[in-house]
């Protein structure tokens, strides 16, 4: 746990931007603050209900950046998919811009929210919760099927597939880190180039064409156990934050998805790190997939190849975000070295090799 990095969300404020949405109705308190790290958000208590409001650094999020989120929400809620109700503002758009600032209102979501004294990215509580998150992953992509909006543009803290999906990798890494000056500028004089070409040589060989093969999707590219909330039978309820999606593929998903709660990536180098893989947590969320797409084992097939890698354009994302947006420059070392090497490096031990091999022998359930 760590201090929050943008201020707490104020009354006043609050009642300012809820102004700008006809139906949100009078605030009467704010009843909660998101401790998650990268934007702020609050619960709202008015006379028509729960809203959530969510505040961005303008830099992180403009108006245009959220409304390329809320066109995919809004799609899969039109195919029925549990997500959040977007409030709008009187001219129609569903986020608003006030001085350094982007806003975005939403109805509070239905469900218990079992996991939000937790951090991000830490293990399911039970089996079944695995379970029913794959099992709703599954469902979500079917609803996203037809939404044929074109990737986003360049900005902080999105989960893209430009790299790992290229014919040459370094090339489209060098045009990665070109479009985004501050990571360029944090990577200047750093042996990046080399280290990230040995990772791509050991753990991408042969990744690329395996997936270009899977069909282009939009994609949530954040699923963990807090980003949903749950039914009082164990099901998913509502499916939380798209701040992270973009146009990927089922299997980058689905290997996100593992690699975000089946791997206690918080224990990491504290001394038990053969230890920190849970393969039957992973089968089981596997299983839950396969429960609703029962045919397509090329795409775990391909969530497997990639579950090493799948974490290193949002790594490089987080970079950005740190060096370029908050001037944390231990944050991003900490991103480069921690997350993106020592994450990737994990799987290359005897622990990630075992718990890759469990990912592909098969499903639990």
């Amino acid at each position: 746990m760590a201090v929050p990095t943008w201020p707490a969300i104020t009354p006043g404020e609050a009642a300012a931007v809820l102004a700008r949405y006809p139906a949100a109705g009078e605030m009467r308190a704010l009843l909660w603050h998101s401790p998650r790290p990268f934007s702020a958000a609050t619960l709202i208590e008015t006379r028509g209900g729960g809203l959530l409001l969510k505040r961005h650094d303008r830099r992180v999020r403009d108006v245009a950046g959220v409304a390329e989120e809320h066109r995919f929400v809004a799609h899969l809620a039109a195919a029925g998919a549990p997500v959040p109700a977007l409030l709008r503002t009187a001219d129609g758009t569903s986020a608003v811009a006030i001085g350094p600032w982007t806003y975005e209102l939403q109805r509070q979501a239905s469900g218990d929210d079992l996991y939000r004294d937790r951090p991000s990215w830490t293990p399911f509580l039970t089996l079944d919760h695995a379970h029913a998150a794959g099992r709703a992953l599954a469902r979500l992509h079917r609803a996203a099927q037809g939404f044929d909006a074109p990737p986003r543009r360049v900005q902080p803290l999105v989960a893209s597939l430009t790299v790992l999906a290229a014919a040459d990798p370094m090339a489209a890494l060098d045009a990665y880190v070109a479009a985004r000056p501050a990571l360029a500028a944090w990577l200047a004089g750093r042996p990046w180039r080399r280290r990230l070409a040995s990772l791509f040589a050991t753990l991408g060989q042969g990744l690329a064409p395996i997936v270009a093969r899977q069909a282009r999707l939009w994609t949530h590219n954040d699923w963990h156990p807090s980003n949903l909330l749950w039914s009082a039978d164990g099901g998913v309820q509502t499916v939380l934050d798209f701040g992270l999606s973009d146009r990927s593929c089922a299997a980058h998903d689905l290997a996100t998805a593992i690699e975000r709660s089946a791997i206690a990536w918080l224990e990491l180098g504290q001394g038990r790190d053969e230890a920190i893989g849970d393969p039957v947590a992973a089968q089981a969320l596997v299983a839950g997939y396969e429960s609703v797409a029962p045919a397509d084992r090329a795409l775990v097939a391909t969530a497997v190849r990639l579950l090493p890698l799948v974490h290193v354009e949002f790594a490089l994302s987080e970079i950005d975000y740190f060096a370029g947006v908050v001037g944390d420059r231990a944050a991003a070392a900490l991103a480069w070295e921690t997350y993106l090497f020592g994450h990737a490096e994990w799987f290359l031990s005897p622990s990630g090799q075992t718990f890759l091999e469990h990912c592909a022998a098969g499903r639990r359930g």
